[in-house]
C-alpha cells in the first residue's frame, strides 16, 4: 500500500499536462507540447466552401481541453450562423466574426489534415504546420494527457 502511495505522490509531483496528437490510425504518437493550466492553443484552417480562414481556439483546463472560441469570416456550409445560451459575437478589427462562450469541454479533437491547404497549430507562441508534421490527409487525434517529465 506504501508503495502505491508513493507512486501516485511521485507521479503527480513530477509529472505535468502534455498536448499529444496522435495518428488516429496507428495511435502513433505524431507531438507533443507542454501546457499550462489556462494556456490556449488554435487550430487555423481554410474553410473548403468559402475559402477563408477559420481558427478554433481552445484552452487547458484542469487537464481538459474547452472550446472557448471560434473566428471566421464569411459564413458558408458548416459555419455558425446562430448564437446558443450564453455565447456572444463580436466584430474583429480585421473584420473577423469571434463567437465565444462555448465553454465545451471535448476529450479529443479530430482533424484530418488538409490535402489542399494546411492546419496550422499554434501553442507557445509557436506555430507549427500539421501537413508537415503529419503528412497530407493524416487522421490526427489531439488530446491532454498527464505524462511524466
Amino acid at each position: 500500500m506504501v508503495i502505491i502511495a508513493i507512486s501516485v505522490f511521485i507521479y503527480f509531483t513530477f509529472s505535468s499536462h502534455y498536448l499529444v496528437l496522435r495518428n488516429s490510425d496507428t495511435g502513433r504518437i505524431l507531438a507533443t507540447y507542454k501546457v499550462n493550466n489556462h494556456s490556449e492553443f488554435s487550430i487555423t484552417f481554410i474553410h473548403s466552401v468559402n475559402k477563408t480562414p477559420v481558427t478554433d481556439v481552445y484552452e487547458i483546463r484542469d487537464g481538459n481541453i474547452f472550446v472557448v472560441r471560434t473566428i471566421y469570416y464569411s459564413f458558408g456550409a458548416g459555419v455558425q450562423t446562430e448564437l446558443e445560451d450564453g455565447q456572444t459575437l463580436e466584430y474583429g478589427d480585421d473584420g473577423s466574426m469571434i463567437i465565444s462562450g462555448f465553454n465545451r469541454r471535448m476529450d479529443k479533437l479530430s482533424y484530418i489534415v488538409g490535402t489542399i491547404s494546411d492546419h496550422i497549430l499554434r501553442i507557445n507562441g509557436n506555430s507549427v504546420s500539421l501537413r508537415k508534421l503529419c503528412g497530407r490527409n493524416t487522421p490526427v487525434i489531439i488530446t491532454c494527457e498527464r505524462r511524466l517529465f
